[in-house]
């Protein structure tokens, strides 16, 4: 399907507040204040946020702010009654506060972001704790140990190339169907043998198929090391896949054209929290063109990355980049004028976004069992910690039949609003980009909004300062106009903003869903039985803890049956050069150790379903182990309040019927603190 090359009538620039056309059923914001929910941010300040500024002046600056003139209000306020005292409080509020210290690239974005939102900023960071905290490459980036911080440990591991193939590959053995949104994928250099064998297998069965494949580095960013071959032996010709490990992808050969162009899709996603998983989808993203016609690729072309590669950073070299003017035209334009063509010429783009909102779904799903075990990792239950967010890019390329299928997933997408340009021969000058402005600065300003801090506080405060009005005006029902005071309820921080251009997607669809999460849960059992906090890997009694307490151990299965599986699986993962940090069984590692396990008890059904079994069969005896050792506590509390001696976990006594028995075990205590003492 390839839409017409000139811009369509009535078809203009989308803000950032409207819903894309034919956008699924997501949930819908009201719009705040009295601005139009489409009217586009400016960089001054709102006409309500200016209010409060004066409001502030008024009645005195809080903790940060200037020092304040006296209060001079403009209604009577009411003798013996707190309204006004609590308006004050509210009028008076602390504004949040955000350490742009280590912003990077994001800086610009996020300066204008805080202004809109009239945040305080520190640039240079500050001795006392921020609220927020803004980093440019990782959760690592500073030491916080409170506030939050826009980065979860981890992320940047998960979603390198390699790490995420593997854990949607896990998804697809367990939901083929579900998960068929993903290229068929090899890892190289240990897959090498795989790739080549099942390549000559299909080429067998279908001489006709003739692939292409597209290798990428691992490590890789902005197009590097990106290349493309027609035979999985030109992979041998490099040289470099012993020393630079990479995934090798079937490359999707029949793309959706728009002016007989490439291009993708990168979509800003927020990953709100892991637990419980809270996810917001971005209403507006970028589209990124390739800068020559596309064909079909050859042994001619493969080598044309300005025809088959869509990088920003790429084609931006390419003497045919145009940098754009608006959000219509150019190399780099927004989503929503390209959904616009696309429902103008028939194209059902209601279903295209509930395809999108699906991918994303379900890839945070294939990633957030691991983010779990960093994060108990970095942030450990129970020591103090920031809470954490993160902006994703999820590039997305969109096939000739409007299938949705995924590229990569981006811990940093690029928030920069301004491009180089070349004024004379190497003399380069940043020029602001309309199209980059218009969406980043949405998403992290409304990204800000979502984890405000103190949103719940000013709640809080309002109910307050509502009931406080209710109990003046029922006081003051005789009372004329002239005599009644004034109550301002209706201002907020946020007012005079556009509706939130983020809408949560989950938990909103969260039983569409839920069926997915079995690695979530398999990752509760293995994150339990780590034993040690801090670490992300699973010893041998560790794993022998889990055999014994799930009781899945038997005549069959013996124990040293346990040690050579954990042995063996655990070998050949850490063979691979996953992470030599530590020493034991990574999560990825127990998932197919837990596989196996499944797959010996229940042989007869399908794969999901061994797998469901024996999750269902492993939570019913550690909630039974649980409950029994609850009793237990509870019971040898109540026999120390009694002066009745305490026995061993498991034992049910009762002093009448087993006075031997405890006696026997009060001699042996006293022998016990008899040794303790003469040693």
């Amino acid at each position: 399907m390839e839409p017409a090359g000139a811009p369509l009538q009535g078809c203009g620039p989308a803000r950032e507040a409207e819903e894309p056309p034919g956008s699924p059923a997501l949930p819908a914001d009201e719009p705040q204040g009295n601005q139009p929910a489409g009217a586009p941010p400016g960089e001054g300040e709102p006409p309500a946020a200016a209010g409060r500024e004066r409001e502030r002046g008024r009645r005195g600056a809080g903790p940060q702010g200037p020092p304040g003139r006296p209060a001079r209000g403009r209604g009577r306020r009411v003798q013996g009654r707190r309204g006004g005292e609590e308006g004050g409080r509210a009028a008076r509020r602390p504004r949040v506060t955000v350490d742009s210290s280590k912003a990077k690239t994001s800086l610009e974005a996020l300066k204008i972001s805080l202004r809109q939102l009239r945040w305080k900023e520190f640039p240079f960071g500050r001795r006392l704790p921020c609220d927020i905290y803004w980093h440019g490459v990782s959760f690592h980036d500073n030491d916080i140990f409170s506030g939050q911080v826009n980065k979860f440990p981890g992320m940047t591991e998960m979603v390198r190339k390699i790490t995420l193939s593997r854990a949607v590959r896990t998804m697809q053995d367990l939901f083929p169907l579900e998960y068929n949104f993903y290229p068929r994928s090899w890892i190289l250099p240990e897959e090498f043998p795989l790739f080549v064998a099942e390549v000559r297998m299909m080429k067998d069965s279908d001489p006709s198929w003739k692939p292409t494949f597209i290798v990428k580095p691992d490590g890789g960013c902005q197009g590097d090391g990106i290349y493309l071959i027609k035979d999985p032996n030109d992979i041998r010709l490099t040289g470099s896949i012993q020393s630079r490990p990479a995934v090798v992808q079937e490359y999707i050969c029949k793309p959706l054209l728009v002016d007989k162009l490439k291009f993708d899709i990168r979509l800003y996603v927020l990953l709100k929290s892991l637990e419980p998983l809270e996810i917001y989808i971005a209403k507006d993203g970028l589209s990124r063109f390739c800068t020559e016609p596309y064909q079909e690729p050859t042994l001619k072309n493969l080598h044309q990355v300005f025809m088959h590669l869509t990088n920003y950073s790429l084609n931006i070299h390419s003497g045919n980049f145009i940098h754009s003017d608006n959000v219509n035209t150019g190399s780099k334009r927004t989503f929503s004028s390209i959904l616009c063509r696309l429902s103008s010429r028939g194209a059902d783009v209601k279903k295209l976004w509930s395809d999108i909102i699906s991918l994303v779904i379900k890839t945070i799903i294939a990633l957030t069992p691991e983010l779990k075990v960093y994060y108990q990792s970095d942030i450990p239950a129970g020591k103090p910690g920031p809470t954490c967010f993160q902006i994703l890019g999820f590039d997305i390329l969109l096939m000739k039949n409007l299938k949705p299928m995924l590229l990569e997933v981006n811990a940093n997408p690029s928030m920069r609003i301004e491009h180089e340009q070349e004024l004379s021969p190497g003399v380069f000058e940043n020029v602001p980009s309309p199209v980059d402005e218009e969406v980043k600065v949405a998403v992290i300003r409304d990204t800000l909004r979502l984890v405000d801090p103190q949103k719940k506080k000013r709640k809080d405060i309002q109910c307050q300062t509502l009931e406080h009005v209710s109990e003046a005006n029922e006081e003051l029902l005789d009372a004329g106009p002239a005599d009644r005071p004034e109550y301002d309820t209706t201002k907020s921080p946020e007012a005079g903003l556009p509706s939130l251009c983020l809408k949560q997607v989950f938990p909103k669809y969260a039983k569409q869903f839920n069926y997915l999460r079995l690695v979530d849960r398999v990752a509760a059992l293995f994150i339990r039985f780590l034993g040690v906090k801090g670490t992300t890997k699973l010893g041998p009694t560790g794993f022998r803890t889990f055999i014994r307490n799930c009781k899945l151990s038997n005549s069959n299965f013996s124990m040293a049956s346990v040690d050579i599986l954990y042995i063996d699986i655990t070998r050949r993962w850490n063979s691979m050069g996953i992470d030599h940090k530590e020493s034991g069984m990574c999560l990825q590692a127990f998932v197919e150790a837990f596989f196996c396990l499944a797959q010996k008890k229940y042989k007869s059904l399908p794969l999901h379903e061994q797998v469901a079994s024996l999750i269902h069969f492993c939570e019913y005896h550690l909630a039974a182990l649980d409950e029994k050792r609850l009793v237990c506590g509870r019971a040898i509390v109540d026999r120390r309040s009694a002066g009745v001696p305490c026995q061993a976990d498991g034992l049910h006594l009762t002093p009448g019927a087993y006075t031997p028995l405890l006696n026997r075990m009060a001699a042996a205590s006293k022998f016990a603190d008899y040794r303790s003492h003469r040693y």
